[in-house]
């Protein structure tokens, strides 16, 4: 059953936001599970429903709040092979194959990363619902390499939120077209869907969500280049976008890229070789790293020698 979580406001939350007094008071949830329970109508002032998660909240104002009861997942789980960097009773570090979706949508419920998870362990944390249970971050269907997996719904909360503070730094390493003057740089640009083409980002002037990413020359192969990309942010298809916007798109790109020919990858030549964060129980710092798939290696030599 549903249950219902009740509180009385004090003067220590005078004036706070109802999304912010709520996730500070509700066990292991985020910030935006909380503000999709709002917007959804399960929370209650003095008996009458808000829907705006920044209402301010006033000494003696009665609080509730439904939490929905958890749902069955309905994903099945696979016997899919996954390569583990590490696991332990709160989490696991994922080097995620290039290909591999990382949970089910419409059209494609089976061969996702969450299928084989489901399969591997039955403690994923329940977070982001039950097609994407334990889902901390994402990388795109063509992107490869390290990403991170929540098994309890407290280090699901911890890892996101060192993500959310860029506590946890996250390193890729792209092949991208045409040469650089510099050795780095800093690509700055808010990021929203393209008006013209739904299915696509872009860098928009109004409605979208701040994007930062840093990039440092590795090596400079002819008309292309290797590049190491640092995340300020994490929005969808940021490094993709980012590098289009300044005339490099990634190698094999179908979206922002120039149509791929010749080149023995399939999909964009964008690889998360590495990630840094506490863990979610020990606060130890811990640091993993993936070396680059055979695909990207082999297109390095092939380009090299084609230079």
């Amino acid at each position: 059953m549903d249950e219902m979580l009740e509180f009385q406001i004090d003067s220590d939350a005078h004036e706070q936001r109802l999304d912010v007094f709520l996730t500070a008071n509700v066990q292991a949830v985020t910030r935006s599970f909380i503000q999709r329970l709002i917007t959804e109508g399960q929370a209650c002032v003095n008996g009458k429903i808000r829907t705006k998660t920044g209402y301010s909240l006033t000494v003696g104002d009665f609080v509730q709040l439904k939490l929905p009861e958890p749902v069955c997942s309905e994903v099945s789980p696979e016997a899919i092979p996954l390569d583990i960097l590490f696991e332990d009773d709160q989490m696991a570090v994922i080097n995620k194959a290039r290909g591999m979706v990382v949970h089910p949508a419409a059209g494609n419920q089976r061969g996702t990363l969450v299928n084989a998870l489901l399969s591997h362990c039955q403690d994923l944390s329940g977070i982001n619902g039950v097609i994407r249970p334990g889902i901390v971050h994402r990388l795109d269907k063509d992107t490869s390499g390290v990403m991170l997996v929540a098994k309890t719904d407290q280090a699901h909360v911890s890892l996101a939120e060192q993500i959310k503070a860029h506590t946890a730094g996250r390193m890729y390493l792209a092949v991208v077209h045409g040469n650089f003057a510099q050795e780095e740089g800093r690509i700055e640009g808010a990021i929203g869907r393209n008006p013209k083409d739904r299915k696509k980002m872009s860098i928009v002037h109004q409605g979208g969500k701040a994007a930062v990413t840093h990039f440092k020359v590795l090596e400079r192969i002819g008309r292309f280049s290797l590049l190491s990309c640092a995340l300020e942010t994490g929005r969808t298809h940021q490094i993709r976008v980012h590098l289009s916007s300044i005339g490099h798109p990634v190698v094999g790109d179908p979206k922002y890229g120039p149509t791929p020919t010749g080149f023995s990858i399939k999909g964009q030549a964008l690889h998360s070789s590495q990630i840094h964060f506490k863990h979610p129980r020990t606060d130890e710092e811990m640091t993993f790293s993936a070396a680059l798939p055979q695909d990207m290696l082999d297109l390095l030599e092939k380009l090299r020698h084609s230079r």
